[in-house]
Parts: C-alpha cells; structure tokens; sequence
C-alpha cells in the first residue's frame, strides 16, 4: 500500500468538503515523501519520447518524424481505438497513488507539465485497457460524480483523451485528501493506451490550465498545500534509477551547496523560467537568456535550435537526421557535459546523460533535441535528473529553485 511508503510518523487525512458550519480546523499535514517505482515495460526510444513531447503540447509533427513514428506503429489509431504497441515507449518511472474507500492503487506519472489527475478506468473502453489497473468508481464508497463535468486534453496527432469526473479519496505518500477531483478516462489516444503500466497522470502544473468544465479543478498539491509546512514540492530525480518525491519540506541531505532561486511565470499555468545561458563542456559560458518549462513528465531536453546545434558541434560524428527526427551520433562517441544557468549558478548535465538511446547497432540518440517546432523550450527529465529541483508556491510570486547534488 502506498501508505507504508517512506519514513512517514503518521497519515494525515484533509477534508475538501464544504461545511454547512464552521469547520473543525484540519490537521496539519506538515511533511512527507513518496518514491517513484521503475516501470518494468521501460525500454528507451529517443524518437518516440521526442514525438511524445510534441503531441503533448499539440505541435504537428515533422514529416521525418512523423514517418518515424508511423513506421514503429506507435501513437497511432485503428478505427477509433487503440493498437497495442510494443512497451518500450513507456514512461520510465512511475510514482504509486492510493484512490478510493478502500484503496485502490494506481501507478501515475507526476507531470509538471499538466495540471489534470486522470486515470484509466472501468469506463475506458476495453479495446484502449493493454495491461493498465483502472479505477473503478463504483468499489469506492468515498466517490461521488461530479455532475455535470467533462475534461478533454487534446495531442497534435488529433486524438485526445476525455471523460467524466467524479471525487473521491486520493493518497500520495501516506497523506489524503477526501474530495480530489479524479478524472476517469471514457476514451484514451493511444500514445497512453500502448503504456501497459502507466494507469495515468497526476498534474503538478498550475490549476489555471486544469481541463475540467464548466469548473476547473485544483490540483493534489493545490489542495493539500496550505496544510503543509510550506507551500513546496521537490523532485530528487535519478539517472536510471528511481528518485523521490517530497512535499512541504526540502531535504538538505538530497543537495549541495545552496539552492537558487529564480522566479516563475505561471501566466500560462506552467512553471516557466528563464535561463542566463549555456555553455558546452569547458567551453566559454554563452550569455543569453531564454525561457522554458520544468516539466517532469517529458523525457527529452528541448532547447532553441542555435543551443542544439552548439551542443553537437562539439560531439564527434553527431548530425541531424530527418530520418530519426533529430540529433543523431555515434554511440561510441565521448559527450561533453552541457551546463545551463540559473541566475548566478551553474548546472551542468553530463554527457552520459545526454547519450539517450541507441536508434540502430552503432547511431544513439541525443538527450537534447530543439523545441522550436513545438513552440516551448522544455527543461524535461534529462536536465531535472542533473539538480536538485524546488518547486516553490509558498510566495506571491511562484520560484523554482535549483541545487547541485551528487550525481
């Protein structure tokens, strides 16, 4: 169960329900954690992740890439329904979540990147259900249907994933909360259906861009966050094994030195920053600004094409191909490390990380890939994995916060 998870002295139960008199006050949450767990379907494919990240935010697909995808049969329909697909596309760590009176646990992927709790149910159609654990509304007598409300996250491709929305009971870590809008999918693309172990998404993006109507919904941490000892989330990513979660505390352990703080624009209901600029191995650090997202539920890094391209210059053999839809190179070749900043402080990527996948015997596919067709530069998990990352709502104005840890 997802309450034995983590070093955790109690559970704390919130209530989101409207009172007809006054409220008893609620308990303090204060703090806790929740690890994420290997998904064991997880083979990487660069391709495949990079077009992910464009039907995420609803950029066509480049022709190459487009002919990539459609050759692997992956993110495509038949008749309406989904094809399954092989499971090395999935994503590749997954955090348990608790759903429901009693529980029903669920694997989800935390999404800095979205802000909707959806979930595959006994309402998704059998033929779009390969392999996932769905929710089942009517075995959990804390849910109620939310009447009267839809959501709908449209992809690139024209697909979309919809449904109906109830409440009912969420855990994360050992911590609830009794009225979280869950949105129960009734049709899912197939880029989600063909993830046999992905159950769905928790959105830890800002509720402004939540997709419930009439009403919007508050997000899990939007909900528990004013019973936290502060307004905070972390992500302690891992290269290739699982990181964790923590919320309401930020754990001097998991980082070195101090953490730096830059402010976010939450404008567009993302947590968007602006870089100072970038530098390639030990080369000169380029001054320039430029803004993206922390999202932690895109693989790839996706940066200003000039970036990219300065990067892979320096790697021996590296060239864009249209075949793969981005930077290729040798798998033997040496990657330097890619350093970004943040105000005064410098992170750096290694260059192992950077060496995604391989794409054949001897190509592999680079870790950062340009984000000018998608119309956002995203710092996905390939840079995340690199620091120590604060996401901070505790202010007026929201911050993000990076430190350097050991990698």
């Amino acid at each position: 169960m997802v309450g034995s998870v983590g070093a955790l002295a109690f559970a704390a139960v919130v209530s989101g329900m409207a009172m007809a008199t006054p409220a008893p006050p609620r308990p303090k949450i204060g703090t806790f954690s929740v690890p994420q767990v290997r998904n064991p379907g997880f083979r990487a494919h660069g391709p495949a992740q990079l077009a992910r990240a464009y039907l995420k935010y609803g950029a066509k697909l480049p022709d190459g890439l487009a002919r990539i995808v459609a050759d692997l049969k992956v993110f495509r329909r038949d008749s309406g329904s989904a094809t399954a697909t092989p499971e090395q596309y999935d994503i590749q760590y997954l955090t348990p979540v608790s759903i429901g009176t009693p529980p029903q646990e669920l694997n989800l992927d935390f999404d800095s990147g979205s802000s909707d709790l959806w979930v595959f149910s006994t309402e998704t159609p059998p033929s779009s259900v390969n392999g996932q654990t769905v929710y089942d509304a009517s075995k959990s007598s804390s849910s109620k249907s939310l009447s009267g409300a839809t959501w709908n996250i449209s992809y690139g491709d024209g697909s979309s994933s919809n449904g109906v929305v109830y409440t009912d009971v969420v855990n994360v870590g050992g911590v609830s909360f009794e009225t979280q809008a869950v949105e129960v999918a009734t049709a899912v693309s197939s880029q989600f259906s063909e993830d046999a172990n992905n159950d769905g998404l928790l959105g830890l993006a800002f509720s402004s861009i939540n997709t419930v109507k009439p009403t919007p919904q508050k997000t899990f941490f939007e909900n528990i966050a004013p019973n936290l000892d502060a307004a905070v989330w972390t992500a302690d990513l891992k290269y290739h094994e699982a990181g964790t979660y923590d919320f309401g505390v930020i754990d001097k352990s998991k980082y070195t030195g101090d953490i730096t703080y830059t402010d976010v624009d939450s404008s567009e209901g993302f947590w968007s920053f602006s870089v100072s600029g970038y530098g390639v191995g030990n080369t000169t650090f380029t001054s320039s600004r430029f803004s993206g997202i922390a999202d932690t539920g895109t693989t790839l890094a996706l940066l200003p094409s000039r970036v990219v391209a300065a990067y892979y210059r320096q790697v021996p053999g590296a060239q864009l191909d249209p075949r793969q839809g981005g930077y290729v190179f040798p798998c033997s070749s040496s990657l330097p490390d890619f350093v970004f900043g943040v105000e005064d402080a410098r992170i750096a990527i290694p260059g192992r990380f950077i060496n995604y996948a391989p794409v054949d015997d001897s190509s592999c596919f680079g870790g950062i890939q340009s984000g000018e067709d998608i119309g956002v530069y995203i710092w996905g998990d390939v840079a995340l994995k690199a620091a120590f990352v604060v996401f901070d709502d505790s202010a007026d104005t929201p911050r993000l916060g990076f430190a350097k840890k050991n990698l």
